[in-house]
């Protein structure tokens, strides 16, 4: 979250993106930083996915990533 809010802050348009597991976290970071970042979240878990199902939430998150940088 720090990345992206320094990005933003530098006038580079960033997105958070984190599986759902870190909503509340994502949150709770923002509001510590006072920066309401944009976020884009995925199912949880990622790490024990197969290559494929990596792929597949990717391509289902990409509009919402797309949307959320240019938005």
């Amino acid at each position: 979250m720090h990345d992206i809010v320094d990005l933003e802050r530098s006038g580079v348009p960033a997105v958070f993106a984190a599986s759902t597991e870190f909503v509340e976290a994502a949150a709770a970071q923002a509001a510590a930083l006072g920066f309401d970042a944009a976020r884009v979240f995925v199912a949880h878990p990622v790490q024990d996915r197969t290559d494929e199902e990596v792929r597949t939430l990717a391509d289902d998150a990409f509009d919402a990533l797309v949307a959320a940088v240019t938005g």
